[in-house]
């Protein structure tokens, strides 16, 4: 088989022939599915160095480790996985000095109190948005933060957000009810403005389908 011939190859595939020795069957495996790992890390640190670091552990870590994928799962689901555990990782080594962050709180009480935005919205409004929702995002447990992002930030289903996080569905709806019940309080200004821009929010419906066998769809399956 010739190197021309990987793209064609389902994830699972290339993550065998990685095994095997191939030296360019993992790196296209992760160009596949790079920019919806990014966005997991990204979302979940609000930190782009500290995402970037993340992300980097995460393939390490897969690379190394692809002997022990199952195949329980789809190989997104796993990636996916790793790339949440390293993020979490990294949130909860930090955790009691954000908890602790008075300018944290003091600068969301002074969002709060700004009252309701004007009706138009622009990009540099768009990116305040982003911006306070990231702020808000900081002040939840990183647990909580790790649902939201997948189920109302970045759209996945339900079903997928719980593969990803191994837990059940209803672990994973629990904790993105809590994680926008401690948000909303700091985020009321942004009512009527761009709120579901800066989180990303779907239907109910949209949020609740069921999973595909894929995080990530139209982006690789695994045959």
């Amino acid at each position: 088989m010739t190197d021309s011939s990987l793209p064609a190859l389902s994830d699972a595939q290339l993550l065998e022939r990685h095994l095997e020795g191939d030296t360019e069957a993992f790196g296209l495996l992760f160009l596949r599915h790079r920019d919806r790992l990014w966005a997991v890390a990204l979302r979940t640190l609000c930190d782009p160095e500290e995402a970037a670091d993340a992300l980097q552990e995460a393939m390490i870590s897969a690379f190394r480790r692809a002997g022990d994928f199952r195949g329980d799962s789809a190989v997104t689901t796993w990636l996916h996985r790793i790339v949440v555990n390293a993020s979490l990782d990294r949130l909860r080594r930090k955790a009691a000095h954000a908890a602790s962050s008075v300018g944290d709180e003091g600068t969301l009480d002074l969002l709060a109190a700004q009252g309701p935005a004007p009706a138009t919205i622009d990009p540099a409004s768009l990116r305040d948005t982003t911006l306070d929702v990231e702020a808000a995002l900081r002040l939840i447990p990183p647990e909580q933060r790790a649902a939201l992002v997948l189920v109302d930030m970045l759209g996945y289903p339900v079903a997928d957000a719980a593969a990803v996080l191994e837990i059940s569905v209803g672990t994973v709806k629990s904790r993105c009810a809590r994680g926008r019940a401690r948000l909303l309080p700091h985020l009321e200004h942004l009512r009527g403005r761009d709120l579901d821009r800066g989180l990303g929010a779907e239907d109910e419906n949209s949020r609740n389908r069921t999973a595909t066998g894929s995080v990530s769809p139209g982006q690789g399956g695994d045959g």
